[in-house]
């Protein structure tokens, strides 16, 4: 099976003076659904920012659907992004636009036909139960309804890797079970590597998954 992402004695840190991931080394398979746990302040979110190319590497190697994120050029890293969807944990989503536009975002950056990029839309909408919302503002609505947004917009143009920075940390159980259907949709219809930063993992979570640990500034895999 095809790897999705390989890391190697990958440190990560914000200063010189102080590394969040330690020499850690771990690969994932294209199509998996992966979950990454760890206490409060262990590095979950900065890893997965490494693996968007927000934070580059410190050290070691780090290979994203084929492009190393160390020294990565910008061209590069822009090809990697249009194929990655991403869930904020603060949502993201641009106040000055509707729900409709926002959800249209990734399939505007891409080039898709204006057809295309509706009927998508308008598909995503009726899957996060929001379409009597769709001309509305960010601020119109409550979390839980902007969450269900932002992961709209991420499912948008068929992403080969979703990374979810806590996705359902605040939300009601409604929304939270609609962001866990839709994220195991995408990893069983679409094929798509989902990866997860999450406190707690449901358990009501119909599909295998792989589960990893951050503590210490070392990731481990639970088994």
């Amino acid at each position: 099976m095809d790897k999705v992402i390989v890391a190697q004695n990958l440190s990560l840190a914000y200063s010189k003076d102080e590394t969040i991931i330690n020499k850690v080394s771990f690969s994932i398979n294209s199509g998996s659904f992966v979950f990454i746990t760890g206490a409060s302040g262990s590095g979950k979110s900065t890893l997965l920012k490494s693996l968007y190319g927000a934070l580059k590497p410190q050290e070691g190697s780090l290979v994203v659907a084929g492009v190393e994120l160390k020294g990565v050029t910008k061209s590069k890293l822009n090809l990697l992004r249009k194929h990655t969807g991403i869930v904020f944990q603060d949502y993201k989503l641009v106040k000055e636009w509707t729900i409709e536009k926002n959800i249209m975002l990734p399939l505007m950056i891409s080039g898709y036909d204006k057809t295309i990029q509706q009927n998508q839309v308008d598909t995503l909408l009726k899957h996060v139960r929001l379409k009597h919302q769709a001309g509305k503002y960010p601020q119109e609505l409550s979390g839980g309804e902007q969450q269900r947004v932002a992961m709209a917009r991420a499912l948008s143009h068929n992403p080969v890797l979703i990374l979810a920075d806590e996705p359902t940390g605040n939300l009601d159980d409604y929304s939270s079970q609609l962001i866990w259907n839709l994220l195991e949709g995408a990893n069983t219809d679409l094929k798509s590597t989902v990866i997860v930063v999450t406190h707690h993992i449901p358990e009501s979570m119909g599909i295998d998954y792989k589960h990893f640990h951050i503590e210490y500034g070392s990731l481990h895999e639970v088994t």
